[in-house]
Order: C-alpha cells, then structure tokens, then sequence
C-alpha cells in the first residue's frame, strides 16, 4: 500500500521530470493534467481482486469519468468493459477496441437512433422508463439483436450527504421508481411479457453516499431480480448492474474505503448476490481514477485583497468545474511547488488559490494554508483523475490542457505518453467559426 509521503514524493518527481521535458512550462504550457497509469493499473486490480471468486462478472469503467480513447484503450487492455452514457461515449469506446459485449449503454435519453444502434451492435442497454422499454420493443420487432436489456429501477433508498450524487432518492430523475405506486405490477408484466428482458440495474449515487446506503439500494435490487423470477416462475434476470458508487477520499493520499470494504458490505446486505445465481455488472469510474491524477498549473500572479493573499494561477472552473461551483462538496488538496517542480516548505500561509476565468467564484481553495506562493510557483491540484479531463467548462474561450499518461520505471524513470494534445488557440477560433 503506498502511503501519503510515498504518493507525494511520486507526484514531485512525475512534476519535476514535467517540467524539465517542457510538458508544463511557464511560456508554452501553463497547465497540463497528468493519469498514473502504474496507479490505474493498481486500482483495477484491487477491484478484480475484490471480487474475485464470484461469479462472472464484467467491471465496466464509467466512461464519464474520463473518456480519452488512449485511456480507454488502457483500461481495456486491463480487462475492464465500458459504460457509455451518450453516443459520443459510445463512439470513443468502441474507437477504443471495445467489443460492442463489453459496452453497457446507460443514457436516460437514448434516441431511437441510438438504441437502433445499439441493437444492432450488440451492445447492453439498460431502459430508464417504461416508454423506452416500449421504444425497445419496437425496434426489436424489425430487427434481431444480441444485446443484454435490462431495466434500470430506483430503489428509492435515500440520499447521502451530496445530494447532486445521490440517485435513489424519492424523486430522481434516474430509472422507474421502484414503491411508486402500480410501477411494481408494471414492471413485473413488462418482465412476464418480453423474454429479451433479462437484467436489472441500479445505482444509488456515489460521492457523499455511505457504503450501508448503497448497499441497502443493491439488497432492494437483488430482491427485486428474485421476486421477479419467482412470480414468473421461470429464471428471467439472468444478470444484475449494480452500478459504481464507491465514495473518494479527498482529504488524505488514502484510498478508503477500498473495494473489498463495498464487497464487504454487499455481502452483509446482499449475500443473494454472490451465490452465482447472477451475473454481474459494475459501473466504477470516480474511484478507479480520481487518485491517479493531478492537474500541474503555474502561478502568474499574487496578490493581497482586504488583508487575504491571493495567487491567480491557470487551473480555474475550466479543469475543476464541480469544486468551484459546489466546493463543499467537492473539496480538492492543493500543493505548492518550486518553478523546479521540488515541493515548497517553510511557514503556511492562508491563502486563495485562484483561477483564470473572469467570474468572482473560480477558486480552487480559500484561505489554504500553504507554503506563500510567488509567480512562476506551480500548484498541483490532486485527485483530479477523473471529472477534470472529461468536462471541460469553456466559458472565456479557454484551450483544453494537454493531458498525459505517466509511467514510472524499475529505477525511478519516468516515462509521459500524450492522452489529449493540448487544444490551440487557432482550433478554438476554427471551432467557433464554423
């Protein structure tokens, strides 16, 4: 297990050997986001590992949280499926080799397009509501289909301490809400009427969440897959979801609760679950990639305002979008480096760590206490390996930051693969003119 002083040596190294190869440089490249593929590499295999000795199951990365093809492609050579929430996810998982079997498709807006493709393809689905099951159904009266359907139910268990990231709550917008009133007879004929509908699916939220919470959601749906079948009489959900959900720990290098923690509690709530009588599917993104990652980003300026000091760098809303706009919620470490990458020391100072863009709340991080900043400092911001290189917040025109993959070799080499080429100001101007 690496601890926090071990995590923070790797990064200042990753940062220093950035620095000198110019991949962050003070003229060139102000800010650039870097993924530990080593780090990914380890978390998908305390994920398999968690799970290992169930019965079959396929760990779909939540495309969300990072969609970058090379990192994709990364990820499945790890063994890992894909979930896809749009077409534009759909389209970079399958540039990225994966089989349309290993792709869960997941949006609560499909087109018929969409699901036409789908079908076709082979890939799963996963029906939000009723009207799509009946669009569904629809389409599967022209045409043939391989794809694993399944519908998406909420167990209506409740929210945790982010409402945003709660998704079982009474009145989510996500799936067919389970104690509705006649929603539990609906779906029960639905299963009885269409023998291609073989899975269930649920996911109860992820940050905020408690491990008890999500697991209670998971016991509802493993009852409710059980239910279905003994009503019917036959075997008909051959397969359950169960979503992603595992919180992140954003105040320590710590990566608690891991993944054998949430099985743990799964088979406290759900034992059904793991008694072979299903397959499994997991949605994992956030936790897989949020402690593998961190955005590098020069300081240009400081300054004092009404006695708070204050250091303007270039990592603002545009890479930190959720923690600018609900930084409660989304808190992130911030480091303080020399323009050599070397980690800063001496007195901690409270101050904000500000970003570019001309709105008054782009801050990173009020009155952090850090070692005084200075222009040509760099900031790390951590735990940024997921969310940050996937939604990017483009307000005052602001290019996209290079992204890297980093490797780091038997004898401490580090090793940067391009993930995402920086984007230029000539290709903002191209795409806002035509």
């Amino acid at each position: 297990m690496v601890t926090g002083s071990q995590a923070a040596l790797r990064r200042e190294r990753i940062l220093t050997a950035a620095i000198r190869q110019r991949l962050i440089d003070p003229d060139d490249a102000l800010l650039a986001g870097f993924v530990d593929l080593d780090g990914v590499a380890d978390s998908v295999a305390a994920l398999q590992q968690a799970f290992r000795g169930s019965v079959s199951v396929l760990h779909a990365f939540a495309a969300k949280a990072n969609p970058l093809v090379p990192l994709l492609k990364e990820l499945r050579g790890l063994g890992m499926g894909c979930e896809v929430a749009s077409a534009g996810e759909l389209a970079q998982a399958l540039a990225a080799g994966f089989a349309p079997e290993q792709i869960v498709f997941d949006s609560p807006a499909k087109t018929r397009a969409e699901l036409r493709q789908a079908l076709e393809l082979g890939v799963a689905v996963n029906a939000d509501n009723f009207q799509e099951l009946d669009r569904i159904g629809d389409l599967l009266a022209t045409c043939s289909s391989t794809s694993r359907i399944g519908i998406r139910i909420n167990p209506q268990v409740g929210a945790g301490s982010i409402a945003a990231s709660s998704t079982a709550t009474a009145t989510s917008k996500f799936g067919i809400a389970l104690e509705d009133d006649g929603n539990m007879q609906r779906l029960l004929r639905a299963y009885r009427e269409h023998p291609w509908l073989t899975w269930v699916h649920a996911h109860v939220g992820s940050q905020g969440c408690p491990l008890d919470l999500i697991a209670e959601g998971i016991a509802k749906t493993v009852a409710f897959a059980d239910k279905v079948n003994a009503e019917i009489g036959r075997r008909q959900i051959t397969g359950i979801d169960i979503g992603g959900g595992l919180p992140v720990d954003f105040d320590t290098d710590d990566t608690t609760p891991g993944f054998d923690t949430y099985v743990a509690h799964l088979r406290d709530h759900a034992p059904a679950l793991f008694t072979g009588a299903y397959r499994i599917v997991t949605e994992f993104g956030h936790s897989l990639l949020s402690k593998n990652g961190f955005t590098a980003a020069y300081v240009e300026y400081t300054k004092t305002s009404g006695g708070r000091p204050i250091a303007i760098t270039h990592a603002g809303a545009q890479v930190a979008t959720r923690t600018v706009f609900q930084p409660d919620s989304w808190p992130l470490r911030v480091a303080a480096h020399h323009p050599t990458g070397a980690r800063k020391t001496g007195p901690l100072v409270a101050q904000d760590i500000a970003g570019p863009l001309c709105f008054a709340g782009d801050v990173i991080a009020r009155a952090r206490r850090l070692p005084a900043l200075v222009p040509g400092d760099v900031v790390t911001i951590l735990d940024t390996g997921a969310y940050c290189f996937s939604a990017p917040y483009h307000f005052n025109t602001l290019p996209e930051p290079a992204v890297y993959g980093v490797r780091t070799g038997p004898r401490g080499d580090v090793r940067f693969e391009l993930l995402r080429p920086a984007q230029t100001i000539d290709d903002l101007v191209t795409r806002a003119s035509h």
